[in-house]
């Protein structure tokens, strides 16, 4: 148990989640390469390379070098796609591809963390039209997701716009905690990979959630819960166990702070939710 309902009278709190082997079982991104197949953005070669980097995903994670490939061919991939219809299709998809993926544990320890009175802020490299819809119907406060910039014609350039990955989500949480007042010594992290080390360090509760080895390792030394999570279920099929607190969909916010603007970083958030009686 994550102990009673927060205290107002002290300082906010908020529990960052990483998304990815975290939350889901899956890459959130490769996931939907059949739909962006299907949809005409991608030729059957790339939907097979992209379902070979998530079997590679799923059996042991990727280091860094393999995260910085699987990147940089992405950032190739998606030059020149519509955003508009990178949306629909997830939008289409969503329910079908994350719903049967989502671990049961990560959706009560979410539901936990609400009672309690902390808001719950999802941080993925994954792409912010994937990682948006994803924390809506997680029922997420927050999104920090990586972004790629847009041009005029309303299509990806390839180029990163932000990168939320390794330091920079520590550097992220840590301007959101300047933001909403957030006490990180007092809040949680939960990640599987040793490149969010930065960020579980960043709060007073780290968890190591179906950790890789250098992370397990990591874990083990510095006393951190490791936490095993081996059971996807459609949240459907826990209702009414699992709630959601009512709240408008995530919403475009501004950017935290000079280094944020300078970065691109755009943040969602809903308003918050009402304090637990």
């Amino acid at each position: 148990m994550l102990g009673s309902v927060e205290n107002h009278s002290l300082p906010r709190t908020a529990a960052f989640f990483d998304l990815d082997k975290t939350v889901i079982a899956k890459s959130s991104t490769l996931t939907f390469s059949k739909s962006f197949y299907q949809g005409g953005l991608i030729n059957r070669r790339a939907a097979l390379r992209t379902a070979y980097a998530q079997f590679v995903f799923r059996v042991g994670g990727m280091d860094h070098d393999q995260m910085e490939r699987t990147r940089e061919y992405l950032s190739t991939l998606v030059r020149g796609w519509n955003v508009q219809q990178v949306k629909e299709l997830v939008a289409e998809t969503l329910h079908d591809l994350i719903d049967p993926i989502i671990y049961d544990e990560a959706a009560s320890l979410i539901e936990e963390h609400h009672t309690a009175g902390r808001d719950v802020v999802i941080v993925s490299t994954s792409g912010a039209e994937v990682v948006e819809p994803i924390g809506e119907l997680l029922g997420a406060d927050r999104v920090v997701a990586t972004r790629m910039v847009v041009g005029d014609d309303g299509c990806f350039t390839g180029e990163v716009e932000y990168y939320a990955y390794g330091p920079t989500k520590a550097e992220a949480i840590k301007e959101l905690a300047a933001s909403e007042g957030y006490d990180l010594a007092r809040c949680h992290a939960y990640s599987d990979s040793v490149t969010d080390l930065p960020m579980l360090q960043a709060v007073g509760h780290p968890h190591a959630v179906n950790p890789d080895r250098a992370l397990r390792r990591e874990a083990v030394a510095r006393g951190w819960p490791i936490l095993d999570f081996n059971r996807p279920v459609r949240l459907k099929q826990r209702i009414p166990s699992f709630s959601v607190p009512p709240r408008p969909a995530l919403v475009a916010a501004a950017a935290i702070g000079a280094a944020a603007a300078t970065a691109g970083l755009v943040w969602y958030a809903s308003r918050r939710r009402a304090a637990p009686v």
